[in-house]
């Protein structure tokens, strides 16, 4: 978040306050943050509304703890923390609002194509190739790319530097993901029927 420096300083330690109304202004500013925001903030933003002293994780466990029985939570995803409606209510917002083009309407082959860029990335097109036994078509490339789930990585050092590519911040935020590190094992996505190593 960009800082208007015509403004006054944000104080962050509140000494002026007695300890337990420090916490709940703390708690408050990231709830305000988090609120404000439309990706993941990571801890070191939330850590310029607090004192030093204060544990942005324990802050945000009792704002999560705040938000127990409400429509919306606190997620943890590609490396920081986003308001997010539980997924009991999308039933009530599709039936509200028009969220057409929010939905990700994949095909099957597209989130397998979409799995074997996430456990294979960086890969090229004849990378997947190998791994589908067919040309992936630009077209669906495009489609990924311009839905923002995939982007283009470092050329391959192949002759002729084909461009790779890998999965995105929105890939994570789209499949509910905290990071890489939490895509389900192989075995899980062959019994799923998603196998990206066909």
């Amino acid at each position: 978040m960009a800082k208007d420096r015509s403004e006054p300083e944000l104080d962050r330690e509140l000494f002026d306050l007695p300890p337990e109304l420090r916490w709940r202004e703390w708690l408050r500013r990231i709830e305000a943050v988090l609120f404000a925001s439309a990706s993941p903030v990571p801890r070191e933003d939330l850590a310029r509304v607090v004192g030093q002293g204060a544990s942005v994780d324990l802050l945000v466990e009792d704002l999560s703890a705040d938000l127990e029985g409400r429509a919306f939570e606190v997620a943890q995803v590609t490396g920081g923390w986003i308001f997010r409606t539980r997924p009991a209510y999308a039933p009530a917002i599709r039936a509200a609002a028009d969220v057409g083009n929010q939905l990700l309407d994949l095909s099957e082959f597209d989130v397998a194509v979409l799995a074997a860029i996430a456990y294979h990335q960086p890969i090229t097109r004849d990378g997947l190739k190998d791994i589908f036994g067919k040309e992936i078509s630009r077209d669906l490339i495009g489609r990924l790319h311009a839905r923002d789930l995939i982007g283009t990585g470092p050329r391959s050092p192949r002759r002729g530097a084909p461009y790779t590519y890998v999965t995105t911040n929105a890939f994570l935020v789209a499949f509910d993901l905290p990071s890489l590190q939490d895509l389900p094992d192989r075995e899980q996505m062959e019994d799923a029927g998603l196998s990206a190593s066909a």
